[in-house]
């Protein structure tokens, strides 16, 4: 029997994480996998609130780091650990790695303050496998202005954009195991087939 699996997509924003999350939800559903999809900030009705906070409201850096956990914590609590423990697979759009690259490497909160909150929220649950989608900054920004309104996090200087990048990259090479860097240049069909790849070796 196949256990459930924990499987986050994290990066840049404008790396293309929407499009990609579709074709992982397919592969899903045509394996017969039981799963949920969700997203941080949110995945819950108080996470959701938070969210518009976190997105759109000025607040200090250590403010923001924390309600990120509150709204984490809650998800964690009321959808990611009971359909784990149920057996079925989570597929969430960001999770602690986003906080990070963008409270600490994006806006110089404590990193040893964000492990100490990640400790407490989650010490048992993490992700099996994250697939990072990364893209040179300038591209990102780019794709972004052509695409939507953006939030506060998106408004913010390339420098901000080149720290939170390097931050990931950074990550994944410190769990090669756990983290599967793509380059979000190459065309759709180039990354949906490195996807299926990952996941026929993780999830069959």
């Amino acid at each position: 029997m196949r256990s459930a699996k924990f499987i986050t997509l994290e990066g840049i924003d404008g790396a293309g994480k929407s499009t990609h999350i579709n074709f992982i939800k397919q592969y899903l559903t045509q394996n017969k996998i039981d799963f949920v999809v969700t997203r941080e900030p949110g995945g819950t009705e108080l996470g959701e609130k938070l969210r518009e906070l976190l997105l759109h409201d000025p607040m200090h850096a250590g403010t923001e780091t924390l309600l990120m956990f509150a709204a984490r914590f809650e998800h964690l609590q009321n959808i990611i650990m009971p359909s784990l423990n149920e057996g079925i697979t989570v597929l969430c759009d960001r999770f602690s790695d986003a906080t990070l690259a963008y409270q600490s490497a994006g806006k110089g909160v404590s990193e040893e303050f964000i492990k100490m909150l990640q400790k407490y929220t989650h010490a048992s649950v993490n992700p099996d496998l994250t697939f990072l989608f990364d893209l040179p900054t300038e591209v990102s920004l780019e794709r972004l202005k052509k695409t939507r309104v953006l939030d506060k996090f998106e408004k913010e200087a390339q420098q901000f954009h080149d720290n939170v990048r390097q931050s990931y990259l950074t990550l994944a090479k410190l769990e090669p195991s756990r983290f599967h860097v793509i380059d979000s240049t190459q065309s759709i069909d180039t990354i949906q087939s490195i996807l299926k790849n990952v996941l026929d070796k993780t999830i069959k």
